[in-house]
């Protein structure tokens, strides 16, 4: 793998990228654009390719390096991977590639759902990829090593089409979300891990449906907030952060349906950014 070869930029008026498989970044993008409203952000939803959760390793890496050299082409300042199954897939082969970009993943959270559990049983929603990657695996076992938690992971197959359709309170949903959380309520879990980006806009249904499967009250995990709270600490360790008195706005790119995405930053965030669609793209071509 090479090397970016080109200049950084390091600018503090450079804008930060984002970046998910469709819509499920918006939901990190909102603990950003809330807690770092002076910063320019540039969303990309590469929608033509969602969910990345159905692809193989390889695939999940190489569009995750093509959207990286995208945004590097827009001048990004730093990068967030919103996205867990990229996140495990392909972080280390961005960060490899261009060792001078800050870049902040995501990961479900299994330290701080550990720590809230009082039956020491936490079931993990994610995508079979994310849940299949060695990143993941590792994470779990060294945790339930030191915390005597056991985690019961659960691939939610068919979640995120259904979010991509705007589907976040159809009787379809629920029922597929009922399949997936049930078992997790009879094996005893009190904590639910969202380990994937377009869950916390289903997280409504997740609690009614836990809460109608058990007598306990069960705790929801999201790292979309602790993502925000790191890429500042980030920027601002690399005097990167633009001053406060700056207005921020927010620029979006897709590769599936403008109107979509539209919809869904009006619908789930109420913002209305400039959404340009983008061709197909691969790592080793240069992009317009």
């Amino acid at each position: 793998m090479t090397s970016n070869t080109g200049k950084m930029p390091m600018a503090q008026a450079a804008p930060i990228g984002i970046f998910d498989s469709g819509i499920g970044g918006l939901s990190v993008l909102r603990h950003i654009h809330q807690n770092l409203s002076h910063e320019n952000l540039l969303y990309f939803a590469d929608s033509a390719y969602a969910p990345y959760g159905d692809r193989s390793e390889p695939e999940i890496s190489a569009r995750s390096l093509a959207v990286t050299q995208f945004l590097l082409q827009r001048g990004i300042k730093a990068l967030v991977v919103a996205c867990n199954t990229a996140t495990a897939a392909a972080i280390q082969a961005i960060r490899e590639a261009y060792p001078n970009l800050p870049v902040i993943g995501i990961e479900p959270g299994l330290k701080p759902a550990a720590a809230q559990s009082h039956s020491k049983i936490v079931g993990v929603l994610a995508t079979k990829a994310t849940l299949l990657s060695a990143r993941l695996l590792t994470l779990e076992q060294q945790i339930s090593a030191a915390s005597g938690v056991r985690f019961a992971l659960q691939a939610c197959v068919g979640l995120v089409d259904q979010i991509e359709k705007g589907e976040l309170r159809s009787a379809q949903t629920a029922q597929l979300l009922r399949r997936h959380i049930a078992p997790l309520m009879g094996q005893g879990a009190d904590t639910l891990v969202l380990g994937c980006t377009h869950y916390p806009f289903v997280r409504p249904l997740i609690e009614d449906i836990a809460s109608s499967l058990s007598t306990n009250p069960i705790a929801i995990i999201d790292t979309g907030d602790a993502a925000s709270r790191q890429l500042t600490r980030v920027l601002r360790d690399n005097a990167l952060l633009q001053s406060p008195q700056q207005q921020g706005n927010v620029t979006a790119f897709t590769t599936g349906s403008q109107t979509a995405l539209k919809t869904a930053f009006n619908s789930l965030l109420q913002l209305q950014p400039a959404i340009q669609q983008v061709a197909s793209m691969a790592h080793t071509t240069a992009i317009s």
